[in-house]
């Protein structure tokens, strides 16, 4: 092994009397020569190999020569010195191995030596300024093993080479990345290329969060680089990038991804839900349920419903009538704690969209096992509603049960049966009476159109306004709205917590009863106060009722899920299954995911319309004016319920309530952009 040679006394960084020699700095990470001109304190008045003359504080020299001064040379002969060493010195550095200095100084108890200690060591004993100066370029350029330090050179202990090594290692991969990422981006937006490569999926995601984040994931600042190597800059780039490359599809939903809802199942429940098996009749009848299989249940969903929770029957009896409002027991299948119920927990509610939809559970369970599809037998909860003519609740009781589906109706079919059918004209009547007996209590009935959007397969966007009280519609309602209210009294005689839905009075009261006129009720619908959930019993304004729930959806929302589960322990008679703080808890957390849901909802429903109004630009369209003011008028486009603002228009009064022509200017779907002018 080498030894290394006696060394001389160490001193400290001592620059004096600097003028009329050569000095070496750094600047902006290069090393340049300079002949000093003038020393004045702690400046140095400098002339350096680049013809500049430069004024540098005196610590900022690296090396001066040891030699004599340099005297009798003009600017030119001293130009073409300073240059010439500085070549000199670079070409040195070849003959320099740190690593091969660093093994022998990292020996050594010692943690610093003199930069011409270790020159010698690298050039051996005839060494002048330039193999000094040489030596500390090469500490400079690869700051892996020694770093330079007040003059003098500290030799880094083994686990810093190591650290720094796997810190280059690292930094190389991502320059590697980096470049071979922005190459195939590039190639991508320019149709050159396919787009496959061994980091294709990191690439991706990180251009996806970069773009989801709004530039502020974990790795913003790698996907930018990306993305402004490749010369993609523009707002919507990482859009097309994650389009083109097959990442995304043409029409993305970015709410989904963006507020992070789960659209993928885990294992768990996947495999939990492959598990469960469609019991017979015999074995839900052992559970103690009531035999309601030859009752003449129904369904009425929209044509494109796949999951079917709620069925209905009518029996009359004496002058009264007996209403079962008949709904899928999930909680026999889907229990607290099992991995079913925690993917309800994380989803709140099931998602539809014109393009595809995300149920709350499982495909196998929602269109499947719990659905009350037609001709088989399904267990169920099943409300059993004695009313007079009149409307009036004489008597009801809940009980779990087995039923069969006889038939399926639409509502469109139910609008039709309506002046032919007796069960429904029955029906249709006292949905009637519940209603005008809920106005008559405080409801504000507040129909505003269903905007639907459709998709061909051609991608043409068709929309639909389609009215919310139909005879189908209502009578669903009425009797839904019936079963929840019921199901709410049930736990609130017994002082049982349940989840309650209420609302306080409106802000302003516009109107009263059922809205006639479109405008009235669309901009009664603004002062509604927002509903709440809670655990105790309270009053709900817009329904008319003392306490309100809801029950009838436990395929489709959480929160019936529970109560569900709350109602069947008690009529199990099990006693209450949550407490009143694990439902304070599980308020908390479906109200959260149900504003979330609201709003993934929202937004790609507002992202079809202005898809569609795309290929109306520069047309006029019908525009109500919902408000007026000094600067502002919002309006809601009438065809599209779409709502939007235009500036105030001078010199003319436009009234609330008024239909103008409006133009259509501008429309970005990706930035949920619309703008109107007059």
């Amino acid at each position: 092994m080498q030894v290394l040679p006696a060394r001389k006394p160490l001193r400290q960084k001592d620059y004096m009397g600097l003028q009329g020699k050569i000095i070496e700095y750094v600047d902006n990470g290069k090393f340049l020569c300079a002949f000093v001109q003038e020393e004045t304190g702690n400046r140095l008045r400098l002339l350096n190999q680049n013809s500049r003359e430069v004024s540098l504080p005196q610590a900022r020299v690296v090396y001066e020569n040891r030699g004599p001064m340099v005297t009798g040379l003009d600017r030119e002969a001293m130009l073409t010195l300073l240059k010439e060493t500085a070549e000199l010195r670079q070409a040195l550095m070849a003959e320099v191995r740190l690593q091969e200095i660093w093994e022998l100084a990292s020996a050594e108890s010692d943690a610093d030596f003199t930069p011409a200690f270790l020159a010698e060591l690298c050039f051996g004993k005839e060494i002048g300024d330039d193999q000094v100066a040489a030596f500390l370029r090469s500490v400079f350029a690869d700051r892996l093993y020694f770093k330079y330090r007040d003059g003098r050179i500290v030799v880094h202990q083994q686990e810093v080479v190591h650290e720094l090594r796997g810190r280059r290692e690292k930094e190389q991969q991502k320059e590697e990345f980096l470049e071979e990422s922005s190459q195939v981006l590039a190639r991508l937006m320019a149709d050159q290329d396919s787009c496959d490569w061994p980091e294709r999926e990191r690439c991706l995601r990180l251009v996806e969060d970069y773009f989801l984040r709004n530039g502020e994931a974990v790795d913003s600042g790698l996907a930018r680089e990306i993305l402004k190597k490749a010369g993609l800059t523009r707002p919507h780039d990482p859009y097309w990038v994650l389009v083109r490359s097959g990442f995304w599809q043409q029409d993305e939903n970015v709410g989904l991804r963006r507020y992070e809802v789960p659209v993928a199942f885990s294992e768990e429940a996947m495999v939990r839900a492959r598990q469960l098996t469609e019991p017979g009749a015999e074995a839900l009848l052992a559970e103690g349920r009531r035999d309601l299989r030859d009752l003449d249940l129904f369904t009425i969903d929209g044509p494109k419903t796949r999951d079917y929770d709620d069925a209905l029957h009518l029996e009359e009896q004496g002058g009264n009538f007996l209403v079962g409002i008949h709904i899928a027991d999930v909680s026999r299948f889907v229990a607290p704690g099992d991995p079913l119920f925690e993917e309800a927990r994380r989803r709140g509610t099931s998602l539809y969209f014109a393009d595809d939809q995300v149920p709350m559970l499982p495909p196998e369970i929602s269109e499947g096992l719990c659905s009350l599809i037609v001709g088989r037998d399904r267990a169920a909860l099943s409300v059993l509603v004695t009313l007079s003519p009149d409307g009036e609740v004489l008597d009801f009781t809940i009980v779990p049960s087995v039923v069969r589906v006889k038939t399926r109706h639409t509502y469109g079919e139910v609008d039709l049966l309506a002046v032919s059918d007796p069960v429904i004209q029955t029906l249709l009547r006292l949905a009637g009476r519940l209603q005008d007996r809920r106005v008559r209590a405080g409801a504000l009935i507040l129909p505003v159109p269903d905007v639907n959007v459709s998709l061909g397969q051609d991608g043409e966007i068709q929309i639909d306004l389609a009215p919310v009280d139909t005879p189908g519609r209502c009578l669903v309602a009425e009797f839904m709205v019936l079963a929840n209210s019921l199901a709410a009294q049930y736990l609130a005689d017994r002082e049982i917590a349940g989840l309650f839905r209420c609302q306080d009075q409106p802000k302003r009261l516009l109107m009263q009863g059922k809205g006639a006129d479109f405008f009235l009720t669309y901009r009664q619908r603004k002062y509604l106060s927002p509903g709440r959930l809670v655990t105790t019993p309270q009053p709900h304004s817009g329904v008319g009722v003392m306490q309100y729930t809801t029950l009838t959806s436990p395929i489709r929302r959480l929160l019936d899920l529970v109560m569900q589960h709350q109602l069947s322990a008690l009529l199990r008679g099990q006693g209450q299954l949550f407490s009143q703080r694990e439902l304070e808890e599980m308020a908390g957390t479906i109200q959260s995911l149900q504003t979330r849901a609201n709003l993934v909802g929202q937004l790609r429903h507002r992202y079809w319309l202005l898809k569609y109004l795309e290929s109306k630009m520069g047309t006029r369209v019908p525009a109500l004016i919902l408000e007026r003011g000094p600067n502002r008028v919002k309006v809601v486009l009438a065809d599209l319920l779409l709502e939007s603002e235009l500036p105030s228009r001078p010199g003319i009064t436009l009234e609330p309530g008024v239909t103008v022509q409006v133009r259509i200017v501008k429309v970005d779907p990706l930035d949920n952009l619309l703008r109107l002018e007059w």
